[in-house]
C-alpha cells in the first residue's frame, strides 16, 4: 500500500495497526482480521523476475511542499479554511487536481526526476491520466479513481503497460453493465525501458 497528501496519519504504524489491520463487524460486535500485517510504504519498486528492469512507484504529493513538508498545515486549511470558503464559490488553491497551473508544475518536476533519474516512474496526485509516448521520459500516470462515473488506470500485465478506463456503459436493451476501453498503449516495457538504460 502507498500513501499519499490526502492520507499521510498511514505513516505512523500505531495507525495502521489501529485502523488496517481490522475492523469492528456490528453483528459480531468484535474485531475481525482486514489487512493483518500490511505495509504502507511512501514509494515501491516493482521489478521485473527475468528482465530485471524497475519500475519506480508514489503517489506524486512529494514534488509538492505544501502536501508533502507541511502536509499538516494543508490538511488544517483544506478543514477549516478552504472546505468552507468552497460554499462561497472559492476554490482550494492547495488542490492540485483542480488547479491546471499546479498540476503542469508537479507533472514538470516528475517529468524532469524521470530525466534525471533515467527511471521509469509511475504516480497519481494530479487525477490526470498521462501515457510515456515513443521516446519520451518515461513518465505515467494513474488518472483518477474518484471520478464518478468512470476509473482510469494503468494496467501492467505479461510486460506491457497500458492507460485503460472503466465506465459504466449501456447495452442495447437498457441494462448497465462495466465496461472497459483501452486509451493508450500497449506499450512493451522491456523495449522502452531498455531505450531509456
Amino acid at each position: 500500500l502507498i500513501y499519499g497528501n490526502h492520507d499521510m496519519v498511514k505513516k505512523n504504524q500505531k495507525f495502521v495497526e489501529n485502523n488496517l489491520y481490522k475492523y469492528f463487524d456490528e453483528r459480531k460486535k468484535s474485531y475481525v482480521p482486514l489487512f493483518e500485517n500490511i505495509k504502507v510504504h511512501e514509494g515501491l519498486i516493482l521489478k521485473h523476475k527475468v528482465d530485471n528492469y524497475k519500475i519506480f512507484l508514489i503517489h506524486g504529493h512529494q514534488v509538492e511542499l505544501l502536501n508533502n513538508e507541511f502536509w499538516k498545515l494543508t490538511r488544517f486549511l483544506v478543514r477549516y479554511l478552504w472546505r468552507p470558503l468552497n460554499f462561497f464559490g472559492i476554490n482550494d488553491p492547495t488542490r492540485t487536481a483542480e488547479s491546471y497551473h499546479r498540476k503542469h508544475a508537479a507533472e514538470k518536476k516528475l517529468i524532469q526526476w524521470v530525466e534525471r533519474e533515467n527511471q521509469m516512474l509511475i504516480a497519481g496526485h494530479t487525477h490526470r491520466p498521462m501515457f510515456a509516448e515513443d521516446g519520451a521520459p518515461l513518465y505515467f500516470n494513474t488518472g483518477s479513481a474518484v471520478h464518478p462515473r468512470c476509473i482510469t488506470a494503468l494496467e501492467i500485465n505479461y510486460g506491457q503497460i497500458q492507460l485503460v478506463k472503466w465506465f459504466i456503459n449501456t447495452r442495447l436493451d437498457g441494462t448497465l453493465f462495466i465496461d472497459r476501453k483501452i486509451l493508450a498503449g500497449p506499450l512493451i516495457l522491456k523495449e522502452a525501458l531498455g531505450e531509456s538504460h
